[in-house]
């Protein structure tokens, strides 16, 4: 069964980019460019994973991760935040991520620890 990623961000670029690179790898990708577009789709069809951006324009990614953590219906979803703003070890903190990508990153390692993300979660 293909897994399913939703990648929340704002940047279109960033967001095409991501979406090909994931789609390339074989998974389904859903996206989304603001927080009410993401809850939106989210309340439709829950993913595997989120990669979520720090800065949106109508929310903060923390926040959402908190959020998401926090509720039993999304809580299960494994969370990567992307950001070029955030220190590592606080946003894990805060937001109760799974992980952690500091923008600019390398296409590669952002694949390879998507795929680890995802492999444990199914441990």
């Amino acid at each position: 069964m293909t897994k399913l990623i939703h990648v929340v961000e704002d940047d279109e670029d960033i967001r095409f980019i991501v979406e090909y690179l994931l789609t390339e790898a074989g998974y389904e990708v859903t996206t989304s460019g603001s927080a009410k577009d993401f809850f939106e789709k989210i309340a439709i069809q829950l993913p595997e994973l989120i990669l979520l951006d720090v800065m949106l324009p109508d929310g903060n990614g923390i926040n959402i991760c908190r959020t998401l953590k926090s509720d039993t219906r999304t809580g299960h979803i494994s969370i990567i935040i992307m950001s070029s703003h955030a220190a590592e070890r606080a946003v894990l903190e805060e937001a109760c991520a799974d992980g952690f990508i500091s923008k600019p990153f390398d296409l590669d390692h952002m694949l390879s620890f998507v795929k680890q993300v995802l492999n444990n979660r199914d441990e």
